[in-house]
């Protein structure tokens, strides 16, 4: 029998922390996979916020709602300059 005079302890496992690096890399493999125009699909749901614009395979659509759109802005903008300005 449980001691319900003491507070009772449960621990959740967080989910780890996605890296929005690897979900543009994983959407945009799955975008090219399934034949659309992976910049074109991004650019569309960045702006506008539908999830339609990213295809369900590979799990692309909810692995990408898990990043905030401005970080896929932030993260897009920090390799552009990198690549040229470095």
């Amino acid at each position: 029998m449980q001691d319900l005079g003491n507070t009772q302890y449960y621990k959740v496992e967080n989910e780890p922390e996605t890296k929005v690096k690897t979900v543009l890399d994983t959407v945009y493999e799955a975008l090219t996979e399934k034949g659309y125009n992976p910049v074109n699909q991004i650019v569309g749901y960045i702006m506008s916020g539908d999830p339609t614009y990213i295809t369900s395979y590979k799990n692309a659509r909810s692995l990408i709602m898990k990043v905030e759109r401005d970080e896929l802005v932030e993260e897009l903008l920090r390799e552009y300059i990198k690549q040229n300005w470095q």
